[in-house]
Formats: structure tokens, C-alpha cells, sequence
């Protein structure tokens, strides 16, 4: 096969000779393996072929070593691995010749490649003279040809698992990491790629340190400060860049150890050495000198990115990773710089302020806020400076975010101050959008830390006034300008769902207001694209917030009563929406009718045959998955909402959901709400599931024997327990929904499997307290339905008894409760 023109063909612009390209490809790859590979190496190595081809080559062989799925990794590992050794040689010395490329494409995708093999071959003690070739690499080539090793370095360290090589290989990565950063190398580039290896090195040396560390970790905080200290004060902007990131890389492990671990685990071997700590004395004013870097206009793009902003960011995080410790070296900054005539100090003290707010106790800051709060507010509306206004009114929603609410013992927010605050609040909503922006935020975490207030909140009194102040900011001229229509109606929707009983009266007063604006969205059809996107993007907004005011209403029956009355008009708004063409809306409006129905309950039967064509819709957008996702949970709402009033509907619904479940096209994480669904459905239909049974049952016997014995990363776990979840949630609402009827017997055939599944689970201690609380609940749905016919199941049952104890003797209350609840129903059983 001529596989340059394939190549090119493949990303022709038109379609069909795209298709046979693809499809060439396929057939050369399935029906000789080594020849393909050894062809894409050819054409990635060659310096006479197009760059488009070489970089297509490179991709195509990367794909043929990795997957996200896990199931599909382990093939293409496996495939590798019994390839021809000869064949796998020559690839390999093909992809080590493209890093020394002229060419700067070629050589990354071959880094990249070089890793993903690496990533096979280590593991299993093969090609073990590729870090000593590498590194020779470093010491001997030209610029270019250094960068793609390091970058090679860099790849390899992130795809390795760190057990696999020993001390002395570490530290010589390490030690050609840091020379690439030094003052010494003069090439910008290289010294760039070398900051970004060592951010992906990070986690790899911390793994293998503990040994070494004891003696010498001191100096290697050092050391490695030094190091990226002169490249964030002395080096070209991106390089500095990614010495910062390399510090934010560095909390985020401390954090993630701190948070997981407690500093140390005595189940593990990963130790908090506390680089942060001993580097704070240090680190902190190189930080803080960084703040005073700004760019003129920085507030105005909302994409900016720069060392002032890099550096910000880092201070928060070395808060949160040392907590009171960084307040002494921060306050005198602060108090230096605050009310200094040049604007760039005034704002870089107050970014220092807002960024350790998250980290130090209350008790520490509280002081600080309860002085700084007076200043700020005055600083909000009458500093000259824009940039220094859209910082304190960030940091005045960072304040209102983590030292205001029912946690903090001592208020920041009285009586006296309240009003001072909405009332600036307000006046800066009036100001430009990104100043806007920042105080409707402000606002939304002031209302959320009155969440929980009783009866009576402390907004009450500006309740009207706060509504009306943020309907207005919606229809600003600007307001898409800096994200401020968004964040306005995320207040609004925040303002409504805090709101007390005394304020529901002005809540009702909400919805023909509300109402009236999506009509007039609506009526605006025939418009140029980029208003009909704003219009769009209207409906989103009023959808969501008729949603919050929906359930506010509904969840007291005196303002349910009051708010039925719209009902009808709002459901016809809501239908009239589905002739929208953006995803968005359709899961904004969806998301409402889920409310409408909970509120309406037997009521939505009326409003069924109109909708029902718009939910199969939603079901059937595999495209727009989270359309598909909040479908299927809609599904669940007017279940609860009509119970065996659904069963009409029940056939295209369960159709649908089934063919949902064998599609390869669907997202994954779309299947466990469906499983969920099922119990849904079975709970609201009751015995007249049993049409659907048998498909049913086979869907998730199927599924339950996918989500055992799962190895994988924490995104993988995370999913499988997603899954578990939800085929527990279909069981149990299936037994329930079976309860007492003269059909229960029709379960008892899968009981054994069930039980099995809960001993699988239990067995393999990966469960998460959602899944173990399910878990334990279907144990005693089986007991509880099935009764004797159960009893002797459960009895042989290989882990029942210990997973009950282990769930008896939780710290979790709920778990506890409902293994209380299910220890009864298995005496029962077991007792007949």
C-alpha cells in the first residue's frame, strides 16, 4: 500500500474519499498488524514525506497503544506485547531517529509515541536502554533535538508508573530536568519544555522519594527553588509560566495527600514531606512580587492568563496547602500596599487578600475581614481604577463564600452592615460588566450563607429591590460581555431558592413576570442568527429560573396551591421551547417539566400526550448526551409524579431506553441513570413490569458482570460505582414495585444472581457509601419481598452477614439506618 497518498486521502475534505481512505486503513491494520505499524513508523521518521501524513502516522500509532477504556487498553498492551519482536525494534528505532527532527511536529508526536511504549514496555522489563539512551540525548544534541528529549522525559514520567524504575534512575532524570531549567542553558525552548517535564515529573519523584528524602529533601526544595525562582523573575514570560505551574503542581499533590491521607497513611506509602512548608519563607514574597505584574486591561478579557494572574492562583493554593501559616507572610503586604496611589499595588493587595481566604482557619481571618470589610466596600464604588474594582469585588465574594454562613461562629455580616452591603452590591451591578460580573457573584454567595437562616433572613427587607436590580442587569446591552447574563441569572435563581416563607408572596409575584419574558423570547422567531442565538440563550436562562421558582413553590402546600394556577400556561411555554434548535435549552427545559411534575403530581397526566413526543426526542439524542441524561432522570420525576398513570406510556419509554443501553454510540455515563430508570418505572407500574421483565433482568445481569472485578484509575472506579449504583437502584425498585403482588414469584429465579452480585462487590472493597447504602437496601428489598423464598439464599450467602455487620457498625447514619431496616427483613426471612 502507498500509504503517504492513504494518509493524505484520509484527511481529504471530501467525505467519500475520506471514508476509503479510513477504511483502507482499517483493513491494512487488521490484516497485517507489524507491516501497518512498521509503515506509519516509515512515514513519521521520513523527512522527505508531508508534514500532514508524518503527524497523521504518529497519531494513528499512539491510538494503536492506547485507550481510555480500560477493557480496550489492556487489548492494545497485549497486542503490542506479542508482536514480532523485530518488528517492535525497528519502530522503536524509528520513533528515538524523529526526535532529533528538524522538524518540531514530528518530533512531539514521536515523544508522545515513545512514552505510550515506554508505558508497555517498562513494566515488563523490556527496552530498558531507552533512559540511558535519552539522556545521552540530553548531554550531546543540538537545542532542538534536547527539547524533544526532555519533552520525551516528560511524557514518559506522566505514562510510567514510578515503581518501576529505581533511585539512581530518578535522580538522573531529575538532575537532566533541572539542567534544562538552569541559567546555563541559554535556548529559551528547551529551557520551556524543561519546566513543563519537571511539572509531570512531580508526582513520579514525590512517589520515589521516601528513601532519599529523610536525608536531603531539604535541599532539594532548595534547590529546585533557586532553580525556578530565577526563571520566574529573569525568563521569558511562558517559561516563567510553567515554573509557577510547577509550584500549583506541587500543591496540588500536598492538598490531595492532606485531604486523602491526613499528611500520612498508615495503609500506604505516600507521606506528606511538606515541600510547601519549608519552602513558604521564600515562595510566598517571590509570589507576591509576582502580583504586582499585571497587564493593562487584564479585567476586560475574559481569557486572560498571565504571571500576575499564575501567581494569584499559586498563593491560593499554597493557602489552602499550609492554611494559617501564610497569613503572617501575606498581612504585611497587604496593609504596605492597600492604599498605595499606584493602582497596580492597590490591586495586587487586594488579590493577595482574596486568594488566601480558602486555606486559614476563620478563626485567623475573621480579624483581618471584619477590618479590611468597611475598606473594600468603599473601594468597590469609589476607587477610580476598574481593574482594582473587579478585584475587591471578587474578593468580597470570596469573603461571602468562606467566612459567612451557619458554619462560622462569629457573624462578619450584622444587622448594622447589611444593608451597606446590598446596597454597594447593587450600585456596582450598574458599573461595567465585568465589575458587574464580580458583585452579582458577591451577591450570590451572600444569599447562599443565609441558606439555612429559619423563618426570617436578614435580606428579606431587599428582597424586591434585588430582584429587580438583577432582572435589569439581564437586559443590559453588555450583560454577554464578561459572562454577566449568566451569572445574574444564577443569582437570581440562588436569591429565589434562599428565599424564606416570608418572602414567597414576592416569589408567586415572580412567575408571571418570568413567564411573560419567555413569551416574548418566543414570539421572536424570525430573527438574524446572532440574535436568535441571544434569544437562545434567553430561554436557557428563564427555563432554569422558572425551575428554581417551580420548586420553591411547590415545596409548601399553601404556595403550591397559589402557584397551580400557571401551571397550564407554563407547561405550554415549556412545550413551545422544544421548537428551539440549541441542546441547551432542551435540557434547561427538560430539567423544568421534571420540577412541574414533581409539583403537579397526578395533575401532568393532562399534559402527557402533548409532551410525550418531545421526551422520546430527548431519549433518542444520543448526539447531545446530557439532553439524552436529564431525559431519562425526567422519566424518573414523572414516574414518582403519576405511578400506574404512566403505563400508557410505558412500551415507547421502555422501548427506547432499551435499544439506549445496546448503543455504541450513546456516552457511558448516560446507562447508569437508565439502569436507575428501570426502578423507576417498576415502582410506579408495579406488576405490570412484568412485560419487561425478563429484558429487564438480562440487561442488568449483563451489566452487574461488566462492574466486577474493575482495575482501572480513579476515573474508571468513579464510573463503575456510577454503574453499581444504578443496577442496584433498578433491583430495588423492582422488588419494591413487586411488593405484595400475586406476581412476586416471578422474581424469586433471580435472586441467586443478585445475591451474587452483592457478594462480588463487597468482596472487592472498592464501594463508595452512595453504592454501599444501595447495596444494603436491595439485600433487604430480596428479604423483604421474597420473604422464606430468600431466607435459605441469603443464609448461604458467602459475604451477607459481614457486609450487614460492616454496614451496622458505619460512621454513616443513613448506612446504619438502612441496615437497621434490612437486618429486620432478613430475621423475618430467615425465620419463617
Amino acid at each position: 500500500m502507498e500509504v503517504t497518498q492513504v494518509l493524505l486521502n484520509a484527511q481529504s475534505i471530501d467525505g467519500s474519499i475520506r471514508k476509503n481512505a479510513e477504511e483502507s486503513l482499517k483493513q491494512f491494520q487488521e490484516q497485517n498488524l507489524p507491516c501497518f505499524l512498521l509503515s506509519l513508523s516509515g512515514e513519521l521518521v521520513n523527512e522527505e514525506k508531508p508534514l500532514e501524513t508524518r503527524k497523521l502516522a504518529g497519531l494513528i500509532l499512539k491510538n494503536a497503544l492506547d485507550a481510555k477504556e480500560q477493557h480496550r487498553k489492556f487489548e492494545l498492551v497485549q497486542r503490542w506485547l506479542l508482536l514480532d519482536d523485530n518488528a517492535k525494534s525497528q519502530i522503536k528505532a524509528c520513533l528515538l531517529k524523529t526526535i532529533s527532527s528538524p522538524v518540531s511536529d514530528a518530533r512531539s508526536t514521536a515523544s508522545q509515541v515513545i512514552a505510550k511504549v515506554a508505558g508497555i514496555e517498562l513494566p515488563q522489563k523490556q527496552w530498558l536502554e531507552l533512559i540511558g539512551s535519552l539522556l545521552s540525548n540530553v548531554h550531546l544534541s543540538p537545542a532542538h533535538a534536547k527539547q524533544a528529549t526532555l519533552e520525551t522525559l516528560g511524557y514518559l514520567c506522566e505514562e510510567v508508573s514510578p515503581d518501576v524504575f529505581d533511585q539512581d534512575k530518578v535522580n538522573k532524570i531529575l538532575t537532566a530536568v533541572f539542567q534544562g531549567m538552569s541559567a546555563s542553558e541559554r535556548n529559551t525552548d528547551v529551557r520551556l519544555v524543561a519546566t513543563r517535564a519537571l511539572n509531570n515529573a512531580l508526582g513520579f519523584a514525590l512517589a520515589n522519594f521516601n528513601n532519599d528524602m529523610e536525608r536531603d529533601y531539604l535541599m532539594r526544595v532548595v534547590y529546585i527553588f533557586n532553580v525556578t525562582a530565577k526563571t520566574v523573575r529573569e525568563d521569558d514570560e511562558s517559561v516563567a509560566l510553567q515554573a509557577i505551574e510547577f509550584w500549583s503542581s506541587i500543591c496540588d499533590e500536598e492538598i490531595d495527600i492532606l485531604e486523602e491521607y491526613g499528611g500520612v497513611n498508615g495503609d500506604s506509602d505516600i507521606t506528606c514531606f511538606y515541600f510547601i512548608k519549608q519552602a513558604l519563607p521564600a515562595l510566598v514574597p517571590m509570589l507576591l512580587e509576582l502580583l504586582l505584574k499585571q497587564e493593562e486591561d487584564q479585567d476586560q478579557d475574559e481569557g486572560a492568563w498571565n504571571i500576575a494572574m499564575a501567581g494569584g492562583t499559586c498563593l491560593g493554593l499554597v493557602a489552602r496547602t499550609v492554611g494559617d501559616d501564610i497569613v503572617p507572610l501575606v498581612v504585611p503586604f497587604i496593609e504596605e500596599n492597600i492604599a498605595k496611589p499606584d493602582w497596580r499595588q492597590r490591586e495586587a493587595a487586594t488579590y493577595a487578600f482574596g486568594s488566601i481566604l480558602d486555606g486559614p482557619s476563620p478563626e485567623k481571618l475573621l480579624p483581618l475581614v471584619n477590618v479590611a470589610l468597611n475598606f473594600m466596600l468603599s473601594a468597590l464604588t469609589k476607587d477610580p481604577n476598574s481593574p482594582v474594582k473587579d478585584t475587591t469585588a471578587w474578593t468580597l465574594g470570596r469573603i461571602f463564600e468562606f467566612l459567612h454562613g451557619s458554619v462560622i461562629g462569629l457573624p462578619i455580616i450584622t444587622q448594622e452592615n447589611c444593608q451597606q452591603i446590598v446596597i454597594v452590591l447593587l450600585q456596582s451591578m450598574k458599573d461595567t460588566p465585568n465589575v458587574a460580573e464580580k458583585a452579582c457573584g458577591a451577591l450570590y454567595f451572600l444569599t447562599k450563607g443565609y441558606e439555612e437562616v429559619g423563618p426570617s433572613s436578614p435580606l428579606a427587607p431587599f428582597f424586591q429591590e434585588i430582584v429587580q436590580s438583577l432582572l435589569t442587569v439581564t437586559h443590559r446591552e453588555d450583560a454577554r460581555e464578561s459572562r454577566l447574563r449568566t451569572v445574574a441569572y444564577e443569582t437570581l435563581n440562588e436569591v429565589v431558592r434562599c428565599s424564606t416563607d416570608e418572602t414567597a408572596p414576592l416569589v408567586l409575584q415572580l412567575v408571571p413576570i418570568i413567564m411573560m419574558e419567555l413569551h416574548i423570547t418566543l414570539e421572536g422567531q424570525k430573527l438574524s442568527s446572532d440574535k436568535r442565538e441571544k434569544q437562545s440563550e434567553f430561554h436557557d436562562h428563564l427555563c432554569g429560573c422558572l425551575q428554581v421558582i417551580i420548586q420553591k413553590l411547590g415545596s409548601s402546600e399553601p404556595t403550591k396551591h397559589v402557584f397551580m394556577q400557571y401551571a397550564d400556561q407554563i407547561m405550554g411555554l415549556f412545550l413551545r421551547v422544544f421548537s428551539c434548535k440549541s441542546a441547551t435549552v432542551h435540557e434547561e427545559a427538560m430539567l423544568a417539566i421534571g420540577a412541574l411534575a414533581y409539583a403537579t403530581g397526578p395533575d401532568f397526566a393532562k399534559y402527557m400526550p402533548d409532551f410525550y413526543r418531545y421526551l422520546e426526542v430527548g431519549l433518542q439524542n444520543f448526539e447531545e448526551y446530557q439532553v439524552c441524561a436529564v431525559t431519562v432522570g425526567v422519566v424518573g420525576d414523572i414516574c414518582r409524579a403519576l405511578e400506574d398513570k404512566i403505563a400508557p406510556y410505558c412500551d415507547g419509554i421502555m422501548t427506547q431506553l432499551l435499544k439506549n443501553l445496546s448503543s455504541n454510540q450513546l456516552r457511558r455515563s448516560v446507562k447508569p441513570p437508565i439502569f436507575s430508570c428501570f426502578g423507576d418505572i417498576a415502582l410506579a407500574v408495579g406488576e405490570y413490569f412484568e412485560k419487561y421483565l425478563m429484558w429487564v433482568m438480562s440487561a442488568l445481569q449483563r451489566a452487574a458482570e461488566l462492574s466486577t472485578h474493575v482495575l482501572g484509575d480513579d476515573e474508571l472506579t468513579e464510573y463503575t460505582n456510577s454503574l453499581r449504583n444504578g443496577i442496584l437502584e433498578a433491583y430495588s425498585g423492582i422488588f419494591q414495585g413487586f411488593k405484595s403482588s400475586p406476581k412476586t414469584q416471578l422474581l424469586i429465579p433471580y435472586a441467586p444472581h443478585i445475591l451474587q452480585f452483592l457478594d462480588g462487590i463487597y468482596m472487592e472493597k472498592d464501594m463508595d457509601d452512595v453504592v454501599m447504602k444501595t447495596a444494603i437496601e436491595v439485600l433487604g428489598d430480596v428479604a423483604d419481598t421474597l420473604g422464606s423464598h430468600a431466607g435459605s439464599l441469603i443464609q448461604q450467602s458467602l459475604s451477607c452477614k459481614d457486609f450487614l455487620n460492616e454496614c451496622l457498625s458505619s460512621e454513616d447514619l443513613m448506612i446504619k439506618e438502612s441496615a437497621e431496616w434490612a437486618k429486620l427483613a432478613i430475621t423475618r426471612a430467615t425465620s419463617v
